[in-house]
């Protein structure tokens, strides 16, 4: 599968941008440097024409050659500038070399995501035609009815996923945000995640004040609320519990995920949102391996919205986990 021309041509531009960036400053550092040999030049020039050293009588039949010091200086001043022409025009060469291998690592990283993203959704879209058979078979209310809906929303919310992924790859923007429900979302995915909660021994529980509205993408922001509630789950011991909550508080919609595991250790606080960071292995929590990606997943997405994500409270009782998003009107 070869990269369209829509998502080759911003590579092409990124990269056109950095090599004239990194050329222009080289020509600016050989620019500082040429205007003070000019500088130095002249001054040296200049004093010499204040104490000129005229030939005396005993080097008569020498011969001496005069030059004006205004003729000088301009030939000074157009091979400075000679210089620094040749000075860009070596780092635009030099640069676009050097930015070439970035380039097709860039074009190779594209064509993973384009490649993966467009396979995953044909097993996505036979997986969602076998589920809505399967319903067809029970009781839209009966347990397993319900059961399946719920897999069938999983389904949906993963081939949303793959769809954003593939659009990124692509280089389409997907547009403003429409105003979403963040109590809907976040009170949805608490209830998705009840059965597994469920099996780890672990109370899950949902509430909220008011009905606060922000302008983020409603998978984006489930995404969000799944990656903090499955961290808790990850780190709280069988017995604990966890509390997911929604309010508003100084004119932004707050979700909080509090949990009763045993708080962050072995890493700064400020640190777990980093990539790859992680806190105590699994055979020391109990808990399920984290490849530290999703916190750090949860602060871009929390920061694309113009909002925030941190860490309100840890300790041996427990962790909070605090996102805020600006308020905005349906």
């Amino acid at each position: 599968m070869t990269s369209s021309p829509t998502s080759v041509e911003p590579d092409r531009d990124t990269l056109r941008r950095a090599s004239l960036k990194v050329a222009l400053r080289i020509s600016a550092a050989c620019a500082v440097l040429v205007l003070g040999l000019l500088a130095a030049a002249t001054a040296y020039l200049m004093n010499k024409l204040a104490h000129p050293d005229l030939p005396d009588a005993a080097g008569a039949g020498r011969a001496y050659t005069y030059l004006d010091s205004q003729d000088l200086i301009e030939g000074m001043i157009l091979a400075g500038v000679g210089g620094i022409l040749l000075a860009g025009i070596v780092g635009w060469l030099s640069a676009r070399s050097a930015i070439r291998p970035l380039g097709e690592a860039l074009a190779l990283q594209r064509r993973f995501v384009q490649d993966a993203s467009h396979e995953l959704r044909t097993p996505l879209t036979i997986l969602d035609a076998r589920i809505q058979l399967a319903q067809r078979k029970v009781a839209p209310g009966s347990e397993t009815g319900q059961a399946l809906a719920r897999i069938r929303e999983d389904t949906a919310t993963l081939t949303g996923i793959i769809t954003e992924l593939l659009m990124a790859a692509t280089g389409h923007a997907s547009g403003p945000a429409e105003p979403v429900d963040v109590t809907s979302v976040a009170g949805s995915v608490t209830e998705g995640l009840q059965e597994l909660a469920e099996h780890q021994d672990i109370r899950l529980s949902f509430s909220a004040s008011g009905q606060p509205i922000a302008r983020i993408a409603p998978g984006s922001l489930r995404r969000a609320v799944l990656a903090l509630a499955d961290n808790a789950l990850a780190h709280t011991r069988p017995g604990g519990s966890i509390a997911i909550s929604v309010g508003i508080e100084d004119r932004q919609a707050v979700i909080r995920v509090e949990d009763t595991g045993s708080g962050i250790t072995g890493v700064d606080p400020d640190r777990i949102f980093d990539r790859f960071v992680r806190t105590a292995r699994r055979d020391e929590t109990g808990g399920r391996r984290s490849f530290g990606i999703g916190l750090a997943l949860v602060r871009e997405i929390a920061s694309a919205a113009g909002g925030t994500m941190e860490v309100a409270r840890t300790g041996p009782e427990g962790t909070t986990m605090r996102l805020a998003l600006p308020l905005t009107r349906r």
